[in-house]
């Protein structure tokens, strides 16, 4: 009998499968109409029947005794959550600490040195109006907001540092940020989003990679500030991906660019912009308040307008000696970032007397443009000094305050070359109370850019430090580096 249920069922499902595959299709088995969907439901019903007879999983009757859980569990080893911390790691985390505040000289163990490690372009850490204007603010509004802008964070103050920036800028609208490193990656991920096209310069800093990575973006790199990749990278993806005009498509990069101390150009960027129709995000943490005749940027260096470029985004830490992050452009780029940007949203905003601060720097900047004279002119002295230094070339633009010196001949390793900067940086401040910085990295930073030596130069260095700086470098570059030769 159960012979032939069977061959009664395997000739209907190979004749509704084979001949009929039609759907409501109707035929006769042994006398009987049957329906093409009833013999499907039929073998659902064995099927289930099967199922339903198999013994199910039992757990061991027998309990364990504690002995048994104890010994489980002493045997129990969680994986570590970060990977072994070796000696190497312990050494480049070991940093001199400070005992005054960052500016052109500061304290190290109870010593003065030259301090060319901080991002003090203006000269302004120490103002006197600045710290005035924070100790007026501080006595109205507390130290901080405890609370995000949305909710009840808001004061006057940022709304007058908003439009102080906009008008400096000649922008229409600008929002500030609590940080000035989440300001570039919190505005990424806020519009862009995955399935969009990324087009990115490989020397990005950290920050700028980690709002491509939240961003869920597809990315693509180009050759660092190499205009001839970027054009091919363009029109690359423009030919090759059918549904390129239906997505969202971004070029983002760095004004001046933090890892080298190069410009990128602009005029080039927006041409290119225009021509496959994507939009930029320039990221002015380090030129904001120091490129362009008054400081207002690389659009006014280029002398390109500035409505040509989508989004801005700086950190005011650098420049303007505050601290905050402000993003700027059209209302609706700005409005968008109030209920989309992680980093505006869930933030407790800006402590009201960092943006005193801030307005208080800019409003020194405008009426005080000589300050940007100042620190050309250093720039210029540092790069006459180190002309000729042995081992080493500058690789940053000569308008940069970021003056990178780089191996002229590696040793074939990022550590080795490393090795040699830091007995540079090291020996520059005990022997000549120099201090200076090699450009080291996380292990989360993709970017491959050489190791070199960084020299972050202020409008507040005398003549006597900048000549100190190129003395002590070219000494003691001259001993650790001769015999690469």
């Amino acid at each position: 009998m159960a012979s032939a249920i069977m061959n009664m069922t395997s000739g209907a499902w190979d004749w509704v499968s084979g001949e009929l595959n039609v759907p409501f299709a109707r035929a006769v088995v042994f006398g009987v109409h049957i329906d093409g969907h009833f013999v499907i439901e039929v073998l659902l019903v064995v099927v289930i029947l099967f199922l339903l007879s198999r013994n199910s999983y039992n757990p061991p009757k027998k309990p364990l005794t504690e002995k048994e859980i104890d010994d489980l569990c002493d045997e129990w080893v969680p994986k570590s959550l970060h990977p072994p911390i070796t000696k190497e790691m312990e050494e480049q985390i070991q940093s001199p600490i400070l005992e005054s505040a960052a500016g052109p000289h500061t304290v190290i163990d109870g010593k003065e040195v030259v301090n060319f490690v901080s991002a003090n372009y203006l000269g302004l850490i120490g103002h006197e109006k600045i710290i005035d204007s924070c100790i007026g603010a501080l006595e109205k509004f507390g130290v901080g907001s405890c609370g995000p802008r949305g909710f009840y964070g808001t004061v006057d103050v940022h709304l007058d540092c908003e439009a102080k920036i906009a008008k400096f800028l000649g922008t229409p609208d600008s929002i500030l940020y609590s940080y000035g490193i989440s300001t570039i990656f919190s505005a990424i991920p806020a519009f862009c989003k995955k399935g969009d096209i990324i087009v990115a310069d490989e020397g990005v800093h950290w920050g700028v990679q980690t709002g491509i990575q939240l961003s869920r973006s597809n990315v693509v790199y180009f050759k660092h500030n190499d205009m001839d990749s970027l054009e091919s990278t363009l029109d690359k993806y423009i030919r090759e991906n059918g549904r390129a005009e239906k997505i969202r498509r971004y070029i983002v990069i760095e004004a001046l660019y933090q890892n080298s101390g190069q410009i990128a150009p602009l005029d080039v960027i927006v041409k290119l912009k225009e021509k496959y129709r994507f939009r930029v995000m320039l990221e002015e943490s380090n030129s904001f308040g120091v490129l362009g005749a008054s400081g207002r940027g690389l659009s006014e260096h280029y002398g390109v307008p500035i409505k040509k470029i989508d989004i801005i985004t700086a950190g005011m830490g650098h420049a303007l000696a505050t601290d905050g992050g402000f993003c700027t452009g059209s209302v609706r780029v700005v409005d968008h970032q109030r209920l989309s940007s992680a980093g505006y949203v869930f933030s407790a905003s800006l402590p009201p007397y960092l943006a005193s601060a801030a307005i208080t720097a800019l409003d020194h900047l405008e009426g005080n443009p000589d300050v940007i004279t100042k620190l050309r002119s250093n720039i210029a002295l540092l790069w006459n000094g180190l002309s000729d230094i042995v081992g080493l070339s500058i690789s940053s633009n000569t308008l940069s305050p970021i003056v990178y010196l780089k191996l002229k001949k590696s040793t074939g390793s990022f550590k080795g070359d490393m090795q040699l900067l830091d007995d540079i940086a090291q020996r520059a401040l005990k022997e000549d109370s120099l201090l200076i910085g090699t450009s080291k990295k996380s292990t989360l930073d993709k970017c491959d850019l050489p190791a070199g030596i960084r020299l972050f130069v202020s409008a507040g260095h005398s003549e006597s430090d900048i000549q100190k700086a190129a003395e002590s470098l070219k000494r003691i570059a001259a001993s650790v580096l001769s015999d690469l030769k």
